[in-house]
């Protein structure tokens, strides 16, 4: 295979020594670079987590969710690999001069041995985008989502980077959103029950169809409704479209069949699309 970006090739090889069975993982890793994901983090986000940089604590979570793991200690099966670890280490210093190498890699020398975060680095690093200052404003029994705080909002600065890479690569002049929630089941004590009477979670996702992209997802707990202050989703991935999208087609479930929500669409309140035309799915009973 012809090397591109990324100082690695594939070979065939009789031995086990550098072997890798995330062999499809490397080539997001050159995909990352070829967008400048690395630069973009760098430049937009900024958090305060000792000895590990934006930069590697988001790819090693990029990693982590392209390989499949279901767990923040699921990155203990990254670090383990031997090749991928090698080759992940690589990339921090690729692109440097021989002389900020040997001094980036002196620094590390006593103090990093891993190529990935453990796992209590991650979850230290993800705590600092949950808002817990508005932890108090939560009622038993009553719908709550946090608002984003500042670090959080950077994500979306970030995310909006790299739909605007995907887009120059296809561009188009359209832009229909298909907007829903999944219930994602759990075991974790802390969870709430959803409407299906089990412990879960309940993303809210908005799919850009013409692009094949997620353009925005907000977390919440399972027993959010779907269409709880959908409205301001909308709002927020509306601003996540490229500057060249001249039209917006909504879709939705009976979630979205919500007054504030179709005003808003209907009666042109966006001032950057106008009137948005959209389709809501009502579901019919019978009674027998």
């Amino acid at each position: 295979m012809t090397q591109k970006f990324l100082p690695f090739q594939y070979l065939n090889g009789k031995n086990e020594s550098g072997l890798t069975s995330f062999a499809g993982v490397p080539l997001y890793m050159e995909m990352a670079m070829v967008i400048g994901l690395s630069d973009i983090i760098a430049k937009t986000l900024h958090s305060k987590i000792r000895g590990w940089s934006d930069q590697q604590m988001l790819l090693s979570l990029i990693l982590l969710n392209i390989a499949g793991g279901d767990c923040v200690s699921d990155i203990e099966k990254l670090e383990s690999d031997e090749g991928l670890s090698t080759l992940f280490l690589k990339i921090e210093t690729y692109g440097m001069k021989r002389n900020e190498r040997r001094s980036y890699e002196r620094r590390w020398r006593k103090q990093k041995k891993r190529s990935f975060p453990s796992t209590s680095v991650i979850h230290r690093y993800l705590e600092q985008f949950h808002n817990s200052k508005e932890e108090h404003l939560r009622v038993e029994g009553k719908s709550f989502i946090p608002s984003a705080n500042e670090l959080f909002k950077s994500l979306l600065k970030i995310n909006s980077s790299c739909i605007n890479f995907a887009h120059q690569q296809n561009p188009c002049l359209t832009a229909t959103l298909d907007q829903d929630a999944t219930l994602a089941a759990t075991h974790k004590s802390t969870a709430l029950y959803c409407y299906e009477k089990y412990k879960a979670y309940q993303p809210f996702n908005t799919y850009w169809v013409e692009q094949g992209l997620l353009i925005h997802s907000e977390f919440r707990d399972g027993n959010v409704p779907a269409g709880f202050e959908q409205l301001r989703i909308l709002k927020e991935s509306l601003e996540q479209l490229p500057a060249s999208i001249e039209k917006v087609f909504i879709r939705s479930d009976s979630a979205g069949y919500q007054k504030d929500l179709l005003s808003y669409c209907a009666e042109g309140k966006n001032e950057r699309f106008g009137i948005i035309e959209f389709a809501t799915a009502i579901k019919s009973y019978s009674i027998i």
